[in-house]
């Protein structure tokens, strides 16, 4: 591959990467110590100096605290990389994200050129990459750097953006040192860039990075990357593409992309104020999760873990509920494609995936009379309809329109609104 958008965008997306379809994220760092508003918390307090975060650091610590100071205090005390491991299985994640290294420059790792603002200088005193690496390693579950470009108030960069990006300092003595060192040590599988919006390719040296990256780096046929390497390659180069955060297209992509999302609707990084209506419930996991995945997508779900590094007790609750719903439904998830129609035109509840022959049709809302209204599949005589999770056969008859009618299994009722999400799988449709 040449270092150029041309060469770089023709190379194949290791297959991997499409048949995974589910990820967490994990967003930890310093901001995981002031715990308040966002992991935005240093630029919208000294970068933007809004008036709420100024008031924040002045009730809650003492005068003339810096965010510097915060980093001791990112303990990392309670963190258990396996227990995080096993818990990202039981949630049906095939692969994880970590953040490696926010906006704010602290690296999770010993970065040779991140003295005394990384993780084993100061604060918990633990490579926090390499150990969740190995934990991961151990359980399976294939392991994505998250790294940003760029760096608030490093002297370096603000240096380079007063030039107008004419000078590279910071991208030859801090971004890219950085970024080789990830791959050389720890041997990702994922690269999930970001930080890049500010400048141009010509400043970051992404093309250069990723032509060694996918001809010479010990991981060049596996590793995969997102579309965030420089002002105007969102959506337009890399390997599969972002966008935008909470991404939806709406309509099937041409392309392979992936959705991230929080449970925490309000933030990425762990609030300790956070209210159980600002959290997403399991029903809208799921149906964003379907949503994503008919149109061709990965999900990627983020938690945001404490300073201690605990992943608080809700946070493992909505996990755990997308991991058994996966445990049913996932054959039409894992390994599936987009099938000739997303979703059924009369509604959006109904959406569509495939693996071969095979059409899974996944319905969030069952239906009041237990019979199930399908338009788009054509059925044949040798048509079978099984439902995921339900052993024996669902009888079906030919719809009047067009399509079919299935009549599925009778529910109990119960005051509560049953789980959400099932699925129908039909075999000798087109």
């Amino acid at each position: 591959y040449r270092p150029d958008w041309a060469s770089l965008d023709a190379r194949p997306l290791p297959a991997w990467f499409d048949q995974a379809k589910v990820g967490v994220f994990v967003h930890w760092g310093v901001f995981s110590v002031p715990a308040w508003g966002s992991e935005w918390f240093w630029w919208h307090w000294q970068g933007e100096h809004r008036a709420d975060y100024e008031r924040f650091v002045r009730r809650r610590y003492p005068p003339d605290t810096t965010y510097a100071d915060f980093a001791p205090r990112f303990t990392a005390h309670d963190f258990q990389p396996c227990e995080w491991a096993q818990l990202f299985q039981r949630a049906g994640a095939r692969y994880v994200v970590l953040t490696t290294k926010h906006h704010e420059g602290f690296t999770n790792w010993g970065s040779p050129v991140s003295w005394n603002w990384n993780s084993l200088d100061t604060g918990p005193h633990r490579d926090l990459v390499g150990e969740l690496g190995q934990a991961l390693r151990e359980s399976n579950i294939r392991y994505g750097l998250y790294h940003s470009l760029l760096e608030w108030f490093n002297p370096l960069y603000l240096a380079d953006k007063e030039s107008g990006f004419k000078t590279q300092n910071f991208v030859l003595k801090k971004t890219m040192p950085e970024l080789y060192d990830l791959v050389l040590k720890y041997k990702p599988d994922l690269i999930w860039s970001d930080g890049d919006w500010e400048a141009p390719e010509s400043y970051w040296n992404s093309t250069s990075f990723l032509a060694w990256l996918y001809n010479d780096s010990p991981v060049k046929d596996t590793v995969v990357v997102n579309d965030r390497w420089c002002n105007n390659c969102s959506c337009r180069h890399g390997g599969y593409y972002n966008c935008a955060d909470k991404y939806k297209p709406g309509t099937l992509p041409a392309h392979k992309w992936e959705m991230c999302s929080s449970i925490d609707k309000l933030s990425w990084g762990y609030r300790s104020n956070m209210n159980i209506a600002e959290l997403m419930d399991e029903a809208s996991i799921i149906e964003e999760l379907v949503q994503t995945v008919s149109f061709g997508g990965n999900y990627l779900l983020n938690v945001g873990p404490t300073k201690e590094g605990v992943i608080v007790p809700i946070f493992q609750e909505r996990l755990l509920a997308l991991g058994r719903w996966l445990d049913i439904n996932g054959e039409a998830i894992y390994e599936s494609k987009p099938w000739r129609v997303q979703m059924e035109n009369s509604t959006d509840t109904v959406w569509y995936t495939s693996k071969g022959p095979v059409v899974y049709a996944i319905f969030l809302i069952w239906p009041r009379d237990n019979v199930l209204e399908l338009s788009s599949p054509a059925p044949s005589p040798a048509t079978q309809v099984t439902m995921l999770g339900f052993a024996g056969t669902l009888k079906w008859q030919k719809s009047p329109g067009k399509g079919l009618l299935v009549t599925l299994p009778y529910m109990l009722p119960s005051p509560l609104p049953p789980q959400s999400g099932w699925t129908v799988k039909l075999e000798g449709v087109k």
